[in-house]
């Protein structure tokens, strides 16, 4: 038996999830169902809004499922009635065991971390905000906790000093791809060994819980690499922003989501540079963060020298610090 014999529903909701459904597809494997989140209101306008894999799901004619509720008694007769062999996640939500164990393969996970580490919601971030050299994406078997079914396979990558969230991000998204099918044909085929998480790693672990605003705060206090790690990991998204008033005494938000770290001694934390042209840089605990792709509150996001240009050489802001 192969991976193409399996009959296979998928589960995801964002564009991360789409590249390992494209992949599926494309190589012929046996998609006979997708479950995405129901359309929700999203914009200016609150408009109903489709997910990413919903509308590559219906692009390709696969049938879609959106279920409020996973534990809903249609839902499961409708799930139950695709007669799938295996269930395929990525970045869904928590499954009932009801689902996860209803196919005869189980259910597997495709996880941006390398588990047992930065178990959680939001992996990619607090890799790269804690300043790690390297990270990737695991397969693992679904348990009844989050996150800590037997691992399957993984795949490394290097965390670049210049790498920012959205980057790693892109990266893997393919490789977790390559991934998916790799584990599906050897689920297929009976060739793997699932390992329980207990036996991979005796460091203590990192988590990755939601990020909320108040995590992507920039405390201007910290040391300047430690700032400068909290700007990769959260760029392009949800980003980093820090309280400002500008020279009018209105008070805004500043997200940057791009700056480089020039150590120097005798700062005082928040203290904003500017020449009004090409240069605007924020005084850390032991130097200067200078900024170079940001956003004012308002404002589309710009570089620094477009932002300045704006202001005609008048540009005035001050860091508000954080309690």
């Amino acid at each position: 038996m192969t991976g193409r014999d399996l009959r296979i529903v998928f589960m995801g909701t964002p564009e991360f999830a789409v590249a390992s459904l494209r992949l599926l597809v494309e190589c012929g494997y046996q998609v006979v169902g997708v479950i995405t989140a129901p359309d929700k209101p999203a914009g200016r306008g609150m408009k109903m809004q489709e997910s990413a894999v919903k509308r590559y799901a219906l692009e390709k004619g696969l049938t879609v499922l959106q279920p409020e509720k996973l534990k809903n008694p249609e839902f499961i007769r409708e799930l139950r009635a695709l007669k799938a062999d295996l269930q395929v996640v990525v970045a869904f939500r928590m499954l009932p065991e009801m689902v996860w164990t209803m196919p005869r393969f189980g259910t597997f996970n495709l996880h941006g971390s390398l588990l047992p580490q930065y178990r959680g919601a939001a992996p990619l971030n607090w890799a790269v905000i804690n300043g790690e050299k390297e990270t990737g994406v695991t397969t693992f078997l679904l348990d009844h906790e989050i996150d800590t079914g037997r691992i399957l396979f993984k795949e490394k990558i290097t965390i670049g000093d210049q790498d920012t969230v959205g980057g790693i991000h892109d990266r893997l998204m393919e490789i977790g791809a390559k991934l998916v099918l790799r584990t599906i044909d050897a689920l297929a085929e009976g060739n793997y060994t699932a390992v329980s998480q207990d036996q991979v790693s005796t460091e203590p672990l990192k988590h990755a819980p939601k990020l909320f605003k108040e995590d992507c705060h920039i405390d201007w206090s910290w040391p300047g690499e430690k700032i400068r790690n909290l700007i990769r990991g959260l760029s392009p998204y949800p980003g980093a922003w820090t309280a400002v008033t500008g020279e009018n005494g209105q008070s805004s938000s500043l997200k940057i989501f791009f700056a480089e770290f020039k150590p120097e001694s005798g700062l005082v934390p928040g203290t904003v540079f500017t020449d009004g042209r090409t240069i605007l840089k924020i005084a850390a605990a032991d130097g200067w963060l200078e900024l170079t792709d940001l956003q004012l509150s308002g404002k589309k996001r710009m570089n620094t020298d477009e932002l300045l240009r704006g202001f005609h050489g008048n540009f005035e802001l001050r860091v508000v610090r954080h309690e």
